[in-house]
C-alpha cells in the first residue's frame, strides 16, 4: 500500500506565491486545501485546479479561527506590496498576529508543521550589507512600513514560542524581493511598476535617483527554496532570495530595452523608511536547504513580461 502523501493548508494560496505553490504541490499529487480572502489573491491565479478531487478551495480570513485536519501549513497570508499592507494598516497588523497566532493554534491542536513566510522586511533599512539571519534589523517601529516589518517580527516570535512552550513544528523563511507571472499590475512593487509603465507607453518612474539596490528571484526559484525548508531539518529564519544585486535603476534600463528602448526615465522623490539596499546572504540556504537560485533578471524578466502583456491585453 503506497504511503499517503502530506496534505497541505495554504493560506494566501491564491495569492502571487501562493498559487505557483498550489501548482507545484498539486502536480507532485499532493493534497492541497487552499485559503484565501481575496484581499489580493485572484481565483483566477488557481482555477485550473479548481475541480481536481485532491484540491478544495476555501474563503476564509486568517485573523478569524477555522479548524481543518491537515499536515503542514504554509502560512503565506498577508498583503506584502506598500501599496496593499499600507491600504489597511490596523488590518495589515491583525493579519500577522491573530492570523499566525490561529495557524500555530491549529498547528499545535493537529499536530502540524507550519512554514511562516516571513519577509527581509523584518531587517528594515539595514545597516549591515548584505543581511544574514542573525542581523536584527534597523526598522522604524512607528513609519508607514512598520504594520508590515513590525507584523511579521511578531509572527517569527510567536512561532518560536510556540515551538518553545507547545513543541510546534515551526519553519520561517525570510523571503527577499521575488517577481514573476501573476503579480498584480498595482501592487506597486518596482518589477510590476516598471513592467506596465512601459506596457502602457508612460516614462518609467525612479523613486529617488535609482541608486538603491534591491535583489530579485524569480518565483519558481523562491517556490523550490520554500518546498526544501518545509521538508527539511532546519527551522530559520533563513534567507531565500537571489544575491544578484540590482540598482533600480539598472531595473528600469532592462525592462525599457525589452519594451521600449525610447521611454523616458523620471525621478519623484525617494519614500519615508525605503530601504536604501536589499540583499540577502544565503550561505545558510546554501548549506542547509542545498539551494541556490538558478534563473537569472535577465532570464525570468521575459515571462514576467508576456505575462503580464496577455492580461493587460485582455483588460477591456
Amino acid at each position: 500500500m503506497s504511503e499517503r502523501l502530506p496534505r497541505n493548508l495554504i493560506t494566501g494560496g491564491a495569492g502571487f506565491v501562493g498559487s505557483h505553490l498550489v501548482d507545484r504541490l498539486m502536480e507532485a499529487g499532493e493534497e492541497v486545501i487552499c485559503l484565501d480572502n481575496y484581499f489580493t489573491g485572484r481565483k483566477a491565479n488557481i482555477e485550473a485546479w479548481i475541480a481536481h478531487p485532491r484540491f478544495e478551495l476555501i474563503r476564509h480570513d486568517v485573523t478569524e479561527p477555522i479548524r481543518l485536519e491537515v499536515d503542514r501549513i504554509w502560512h503565506l497570508a498577508c498583503p506584502a506590496s506598500p501599496v496593499h499592507y499600507q491600504h489597511n494598516p490596523i488590518k495589515t497588523a491583525k493579519t500577522s498576529f491573530l492570523g499566525t497566532y490561529n495557524m500555530l493554534g491549529l498547528a499545535r491542536r493537529v499536530g502540524a508543521r507550519l512554514l511562516l513566510a516571513s519577509t527581509s522586511e523584518v531587517y528594515g533599512d539595514p545597516e549591515l550589507h548584505p543581511q544574514p539571519e542573525s542581523y536584527r534589523g534597523c526598522v522604524n517601529t512607528i513609519g508607514l512600513r512598520s504594520c508590515y516589518d513590525e507584523g511579521k517580527r511578531i509572527a517569527e516570535t510567536l512561532c518560536f514560542d510556540y515551538k518553545r512552550m507547545h513543541g510546534t513544528e515551526i519553519r520561517v523563511a525570510r523571503i527577499f524581493n521575488t517577481y514573476g507571472p501573476r503579480m498584480l499590475p498595482d501592487d506597486g512593487r518596482v518589477v510590476s511598476n516598471f513592467i506596465v509603465q512601459a506596457l502602457n507607453g508612460q516614462p518609467l518612474t525612479l523613486y529617488g535617483d535609482g541608486s538603491q539596490t534591491r535583489s530579485f528571484c524569480y518565483v519558481d526559484d523562491l517556490v523550490e527554496g520554500l518546498i526544501r525548508l518545509m521538508n527539511g531539518a532546519h527551522t530559520g529564519p533563513i534567507n531565500l532570495g537571489n544575491p544578484s544585486e540590482f540598482t533600480i535603476r539598472q531595473l528600469a534600463e532592462l525592462v525599457r530595452a525589452r519594451i521600449n528602448p525610447a521611454l523616458p526615465l523620471i525621478e519623484k522623490p525617494l519614500p519615508l523608511d525605503d530601504p536604501k539596499q536589499r540583499q540577502p546572504l544565503i550561505t545558510l540556504a546554501q548549506q542547509e536547504l542545498g539551494w541556490r537560485p538558478s534563473v537569472a533578471l535577465e532570464q525570468g524578466l521575459e515571462p514576467t513580461i508576456a505575462d503580464f502583456q496577455r492580461r493587460l491585453s485582455d483588460c477591456p
